[in-house]
């Protein structure tokens, strides 16, 4: 499966911005997927997840209730809604597609994409 995000730039402190990641080469609907991102001298965390279907979703407490992971089979895509976004929110965003037989959200994702950065400025 080949993962290419987009939509990532340069904002203000409580701008909104949207990111998507378009996948091909696999069924998508097979696969859970995710939202990560890496901050400078950071550790990669788990942003959001959703299940094959959508049904199921899944965040860091960091942004519950800010972002919003969704999903669209019929157009092989993920999305983020990022909201009232702050400084710390600058990373580099990777989406991330799991295999429907493993373990949701956590464990090891399949596929990768190449990241979007998003920088939030005060």
């Amino acid at each position: 499966m080949q993962l290419q995000a987009f939509g990532g730039g340069l904002v203000q402190a409580g701008d909104s911005l949207r990111l998507s990641c378009a996948a091909s080469g696999r069924t998508f609907s097979n696969y859970h997927m995710g939202w990560f991102r890496q901050a400078l001298g950071k550790e990669r965390e788990l942003v959001a997840a959703i299940s094959w279907s959508g049904g199921s979703t899944s965040y860091a407490d960091s942004v519950k209730g800010r972002f919003t992971i969704s999903r669209d089979n019929a157009k092989n895509t993920v999305y983020l809604q990022m909201n009232s976004l702050k400084p710390e929110d600058t990373a580099v965003y990777y989406c991330a597609a799991k295999y429907l037989s493993g373990s949701y959200p956590t464990g090891m994702y399949d596929y990768w994409g190449q990241g979007t950065l998003v920088t939030v400025s005060t």
